[in-house]
């Protein structure tokens, strides 16, 4: 019975942050309400507080997928380089099934844009890239302990700053946002000449 109640758990996520980003983009993020968004995904807006606390809580609703998929990336370093064992890390970040969509979804492209370009979820979004770069510096800091402190920051801040840059210009064309992301990872971590 809890597998059931599990996946339709999932399932009113699911609709609720569809329902979301569907609006946010239609209507903007300011002009849209909980209750719409409630109402769009067919439930109370009670039962939109049972999910999230606030409507920038739906934009962000995968964030704890990271403390999920970040250690795996880590193992196994065998002779991998730090760029290598970072690029495997976005790699295995970008394709993971766990996401709410795949990252060359659609609605990918519209929570990009709107993170770009509401102040309220840029803001949260800086916020959520500075834990996300410590969680990855420590990381490649635990498999490679030859890694110093100062070079673990800056190859991930150069890795996630990359990644935003490229999201956030909208350089992606509907189903080449994973090129899009391991190009920009490549030329942060390796430079422009190794493509």
């Amino acid at each position: 019975m809890s597998g059931l109640r599990e996946r339709k758990k999932r399932r009113t996520k699911q609709a609720l942050i569809d329902a979301a980003l569907r609006l946010f983009d239609a209507k903007g993020y300011d002009s849209t309400t909980v209750a719409e968004i409630a109402a769009a995904a067919e439930v109370s807006p009670a039962t939109f507080f049972n999910y999230f606390a606030t409507k920038d809580e739906v934009v962000f609703a995968d964030d704890a997928i990271y403390l999920e998929l970040l250690p795996q990336a880590f193992v196994d370093r065998a002779d991998a380089t730090p760029e290598d064992l970072l690029l495997r890390a976005i790699e295995r970040l970008s394709t993971a099934e766990s996401w709410s969509f795949p990252l060359d979804h659609e609605l990918t492209r519209i929570r990009a844009r709107l993170i770009a370009e509401v102040p309220a979820l840029r803001a949260g979004a800086l916020l959520r890239n500075a834990t996300l770069q410590k969680q990855l510096a420590h990381g490649l800091r635990d498999a490679c302990p030859e890694v110093d402190e100062l070079t673990a920051a800056a190859l991930t801040g150069a890795l996630l700053g990359a990644i935003d840059a490229a999201m956030h210009a909208g350089l992606a064309a509907p189903g080449a946002t994973s090129d899009v992301v391991r190009r920009a990872a490549e030329i942060a971590l390796r430079g422009r000449e190794h493509l």
